[in-house]
């Protein structure tokens, strides 16, 4: 049997999730430039708005998994670099601060759902994620976002844990440098993910 791309993104039983997609981490108030440039200059923002235009005018849900840490960062474990180093700027996506907000070119819209983490390096973990998109009735993610380094595969590996189908749109997620992002789509990502494009999602909704 043929594999079905326009059933696996079926409206009615997916959801784009958008990966820290946020000001103080791919927008105008990042504290990693290196990130935010690789992002501007693929274009990831343009295309992951247009997903999720696409999305919502065809009933599909948009959830955006945000990070939003406190201020004395309480409830966050200082086991790892990346969590060493996000102590060292208390105003980084610290939550009630534009820093923590949504990139405005995706919203959100009043039907989004936002889903807020306080600790830990990816979506799922210790989250609503799971309760959200199962009382969706969510089977099928598309998600876009940064990044392939950390919190994007992260989603990616425990969503296939969990049981969702991926169809993952290479052209809407980024990771530095370029060439490492590029290998962990390669040797790992595609052996979780069906792998696509925004264009292909959104022409397979609009058919």
């Amino acid at each position: 049997m043929a594999f079905d791309f326009a059933e696996l993104v079926a409206p009615a039983h997916t959801a784009v999730v958008t990966c820290e997609m946020q000001r103080g981490v791919i927008g105008d108030l990042t504290t990693g430039p290196e990130l935010a440039a690789e992002a501007a200059e693929l274009g990831i923002v343009d295309r992951s708005a247009a997903l999720c235009a696409a999305a919502r005018a065809n009933g599909v849900r948009v959830v955006h998994a945000l990070v939003a840490l406190r201020g004395d960062r309480a409830g966050l474990s200082i086991n790892n670099p990346m969590m060493a180093f996000v102590v060292k700027n208390p105003d980084q996506v610290r939550e009630g601060t534009p820093a923590a907000d949504l990139i405005p070119e995706l919203g959100p819209e009043p039907e989004d759902i936002e889903c807020r983490r306080i600790h830990g390096l990816t979506p799922f973990t210790g989250t609503e994620l799971d309760s959200i998109l199962r009382n969706l009735g969510v089977r099928t993610i598309v998600p876009v976002g940064v990044s392939v380094n950390e919190a994007l595969l992260g989603l990616c590996i425990s969503a296939a844990d969990l049981g969702y189908r991926i169809a993952l749109p290479t052209d809407a997620i980024a990771g530095v440098p370029r060439t490492y992002a590029e290998d962990v789509v390669k040797n790992t990502l595609a052996y979780l993910s069906n792998l696509t494009t925004t264009e292909k999602v959104i022409a397979a909704w609009g058919a």
